[in-house]
């Protein structure tokens, strides 16, 4: 019943319930399923029929219509529109070949006109693919106030799923996340204009993660001492909590978001990650340091069924 939190891969929370419910054999709702871009959620009344880009790998189109937007197109889309708005796009054979024609079952929302509708919002849902050609047409977008090619204008808000710099990949070290994106995009923007630029993070380490992930548990306990009391079963349930449990490999995010969060969080620390080293970490200690996921999983079972 815990929800999953997960900065994603530009994923519906739908389908990312239906792959933790194949590969976990229990049947996982999205309403479990906590993401890093899950905020953006709370953006719908404001932008609902705004135009918006949505940045990142896998389907981040897909996910912002699933919350509700009606007039989102993905950057990949949206850059095709602008003849030229990439001057690298000619040597970009890998692009051509397989980014483009990913999205070209992508429909252009009804009634949106991309080359004169000024976009209102951005929302870099996932890792980008193309830093180059992402930062070259957000900053077409941020310079002129939501028109590339138009006179200046005033600068679009830009909403980010996560800010971590660095994650663990299959590669040996680290590697490069949406946090150094977003430093790159930041220095640019800076360096060409005479104000910063203006954003909001979201995901770990924002205590406002946790605390959603605790909201869908109260939730979702609520939901179940109804359909207790409505079956005749009379159950002791509380919608509070002694302990949740934070499992990351990840101190500047992981370990760091639960310490901020407080209360009822208990983090642990894996050698699986960004964190390889012995003890623990001298700046985010966390509560506890085991090898891998399953040490946290046994400790955690034997210490509820203690």
């Amino acid at each position: 019943m815990n929800p999953c939190l997960n900065t994603s891969g530009g994923i519906p929370e739908s389908k990312r319930a239906s792959e933790l419910s194949k590969l976990l054999g229990i049947q996982i709702s999205p309403l479990q399923v906590v993401q890093g871009h899950s905020p953006f959620k709370d953006f719908v009344n404001r932008f609902e029929n705004e135009l918006v880009v949505a940045v990142g790998k896998g389907e981040p189109a897909v996910v912002m219509s699933e919350y509700g937007f009606k007039k989102v197109i993905s950057i990949d889309k949206y850059s095709s529109y602008f003849e030229a708005i990439d001057p690298l796009a000619q040597y970009k054979n890998w692009e051509i070949n397989k980014i483009n024609d990913s999205k070209s079952s992508e429909e252009l929302p009804a009634g949106c006109n991309v080359l004169s509708d000024r976009v209102k919002g951005v929302f870099v849902v996932s890792d980008p693919i193309d830093w180059g050609r992402d930062i070259q047409v957000l900053c077409d977008i941020l310079f002129t106030g939501g028109l590339p090619g138009s006179e200046k204008g005033q600068q679009p808000p830009i909403y980010f799923a996560n800010d971590d710099f660095e994650y663990q990949g299959i590669f040996p070290s680290e590697r490069f996340g949406m946090g150094a994106f977003r430093l790159t995009l930041e220095c640019i923007f800076n360096r060409m204009k005479n104000n910063n630029l203006k954003y909001t993070c979201f995901g770990k380490p924002n205590p406002f993660v946790f605390k959603t992930a605790e909201g869908i548990l109260k939730h979702l306990m609520s939901n179940i001492s109804y359909h207790n009391q409505m079956s005749g079963e009379q159950k002791n349930i509380t919608h509070s909590f002694n302990t949740l449990y934070m499992i990351g490999d990840n101190p500047s995010v992981d370990i760091q978001g639960a310490r901020k969060a407080g209360h009822p969080w208990f983090s642990i620390l894996t050698r699986t990650g960004v964190f390889k080293g012995n003890g623990n970490h001298p700046h985010f200690p966390a509560d506890l340091v085991v090898d891998t996921v399953e040490d946290a999983i046994d400790f955690i079972l034997k210490k509820e069924n203690s």
